[in-house]
């Protein structure tokens, strides 16, 4: 019985940040990839950002590259999406996922998965 828990999502201006967490219970939080998807009304869960077991390791969507940074805490078993200069179109219902392998960037590769929270960016 793993649980994801995500939390941060609201409304930011254009130009603002953003601090997502996702907190992680049930299993040994080191042994699991974490990452981060999107969803926006109407299209497809897209993968955002995606980091190591350690941390050693992230991969970034393009579209996402030089403003979010993904991090984790494993001491505290939870991980984080920091968005900044956010632009209206990351406008999008964000998941935090995890996946029993080293680094995961599809979603069929994650096997749990957070309730999701809503980001609105306003223009």
């Amino acid at each position: 019985q793993v649980q994801l828990v995500d939390s941060g999502g609201g409304l930011v201006q254009a130009g603002g940040s953003l601090r997502l967490s996702c907190a992680v219970s049930g299993h040994t939080f080191s042994t699991y990839a974490m990452g981060w998807f999107r969803q926006a009304p109407g299209k497809e869960r897209e993968f955002v950002a995606a980091i190591s077991q350690s941390g050693g390791s992230t991969y970034y969507a393009d579209s996402v590259k030089g403003r979010f940074t993904i991090s984790r805490d494993n001491a505290r078993n939870t991980a984080y999406l920091q968005m900044d200069s956010l632009k209206p179109e990351d406008t999008a219902d964000y998941y935090c996922a995890a996946a029993r392998a080293y680094l995961v960037t599809t979603r069929p590769g994650y096997a749990y998965w957070g309730q999701g929270t809503q980001v609105t960016v306003s223009s």
